[in-house]
């Protein structure tokens, strides 16, 4: 596969995955999606790989979710190559892939992109480095991995101060509730991630194989209630409360929910 809106290398031996749509905060389209599942992929069948690094191009986002303008000017997110939508997929294949993956959070990690950093097995940020969900401020969510699993990172109360009220949180808030790992000058951010990936690279892939798995083992059970909640959400995207969240976006503009509730 060819790709437009992601870059891959390896650098022995992390494998570097860089979400390159600056322009749009690095937020995804369904081709940016059927990209990083394949790019993933990769990583996971390379030998020569013991850790992914998962980033942003430029220094202002990690990723913003979903490509709301894209929305706007073509009525959905588009498709993968071959047709699907295929976020569930890999969300899954994240969690999945039996190496470490070190989300490098270089500025704005929001909505679908804040829920990609939380399925990420560490997190590592630079210092300007903000955190947030913004699903219901453009009438959607992700009521899979991105609410249940985000309260067992960090507890009930936090995860639905989270989602319900949409606010930001820089990076020492982050770390203090252990939504990331560590933080460091936006400078060093690559850096520090590929030095993580190298003391990875010396431990017993075996080892390190069961060991995510078990991890994921307590909330593997998440997969069914998402796939409930993308069903869900993919009839709801049609409805009027669904396109006044859209295009109040795109217009700039305060959403007016009030004739919904």
């Amino acid at each position: 596969m060819s790709y437009e809106d992601i870059l891959y290398e390896v650098e022995e031996p992390n494998a570097i995955i860089t979400l390159n749509r600056p322009d749009r905060l690095n937020s995804f389209r369904g081709r940016t999606i059927g990209e990083l599942l394949d790019a993933f992929r990769r990583a996971w069948a390379d030998p020569k790989v013991a850790c992914v690094i998962f980033t942003g191009a430029g220094d202002r986002a990690f990723c913003a979710g979903g490509d709301q303008k894209e929305y706007a000017e073509h009525g959905s997110y588009g498709t993968s190559e071959n047709g699907l939508w295929e976020l569930e997929e890999l969300q899954t294949t994240m969690r999945n892939i039996p190496k470490p993956v070190i989300a490098a959070v270089n500025g704005v990690a929001i909505g679908g992109g804040h829920v990609l950093h939380v399925i990420c097995d560490v997190t590592i940020a630079a210092e300007h480095a903000r955190f947030g969900q913004a699903g219901p401020k453009v009438a959607s969510f992700d009521a899979g991995f991105g609410t249940a699993y985000l309260a067992r990172v960090l507890g009930e109360k936090r995860a639905r101060e989270i989602w319900f009220f949409c606010r930001q949180y820089d990076a020492e808030t982050a770390l203090s509730w252990g939504l990331v790992n560590k933080i460091v000058p936006r400078e060093d951010l690559l850096a520090e991630a590929k030095r993580w990936g190298h003391e990875t690279a010396a431990l017993s892939p075996t080892a390190i194989k069961f060991l995510k798995a078990s991890f994921n083992a307590d909330s593997d059970q998440i997969v069914g209630t998402g796939k409930l909640a993308f069903a869900g959400l993919e009839a709801f995207a049609d409805s009027p409360e669904a396109h006044e969240g859209h295009e109040s976006f795109v217009e700039k503009r305060p959403a007016d929910f009030s004739r919904f509730r």
